[in-house]
């Protein structure tokens, strides 16, 4: 797997600072708030900055500043509806293509997300999930797919985290392993189908 540069290990941060609502949404934020939390320098956190706003978490308002996103009522919708069409094609497409490197990492992202589960760590699961959907990210072929999965995916795990609940977690966490064992196994048929299962249990959830 590629190795993380200082504006991905910004944007990591800040991502999962924003997903558990410690950023709260509506809140402004100055860069320098934002530096301080990232605990890197300016130039990271200005490309973290831009790809947060250009995933619809951050917006960049003139004369203002920095303001975190509101989630809309009508937003878990829109981003299941969009999900449970472009996820299956996703994962069929790794269990097809991804390399070996890949499996081994999707098989100890498994062994994070169940440890989470056991241990009721919610905020540990959200970060083995964006583990998982950045290792789908590299190993999947087709680049306009995942460009239009990464910010859905973020969005999900926001609204996710606003009502989580223990016993949320462990029965998503159950149906994430049953699409990393497909995926694992390069069974594209049966990684499409645990993921359908997955996308329509979080958007009824």
């Amino acid at each position: 797997m590629p190795a993380h540069s200082q504006a991905h290990l910004a944007y990591l941060t800040l991502e999962r600072l924003i997903v558990t609502l410690k950023l709260k949404p509506g809140s402004l934020v100055t860069e320098r708030q934002l530096i301080e939390l990232a605990e890197h320098g300016r130039t990271p956190v200005r490309e973290a900055i831009q790809k947060l706003a250009w995933q619809g978490l951050i917006e960049i308002r003139a004369r203002v500043g920095l303001q975190i996103t509101m989630i809309q009522p009508e937003d878990r919708a829109h981003v299941m509806q969009t999900r449970q069409r472009l996820e299956p094609l996703a994962a069929a497409l790794v269990a097809q293509h991804a390399s070996p490197e890949a499996r081994l990492a999707i098989s100890g992202c498994e062994q994070e997300m169940a440890a989470c589960s056991d241990q009721g760590d919610m905020e540990g699961f959200l970060v083995a999930d964006k583990m998982f959907d950045e290792i789908m990210e590299y190993a999947c072929p087709n680049r306009f797919l995942t460009a239009a999965l990464a910010p859905l995916q973020t969005h999900a795990r926001r609204i996710w985290f606003a009502s989580a609940a223990p016993e949320k977690m462990k029965a998503s966490v159950q149906r994430h392993i049953k699409v990393m064992r497909a995926i694992e196994a390069a069974d594209a048929e049966k990684a499409a189908a645990a993921m359908s299962q997955l996308m329509d249990y979080l958007a009824d959830a």
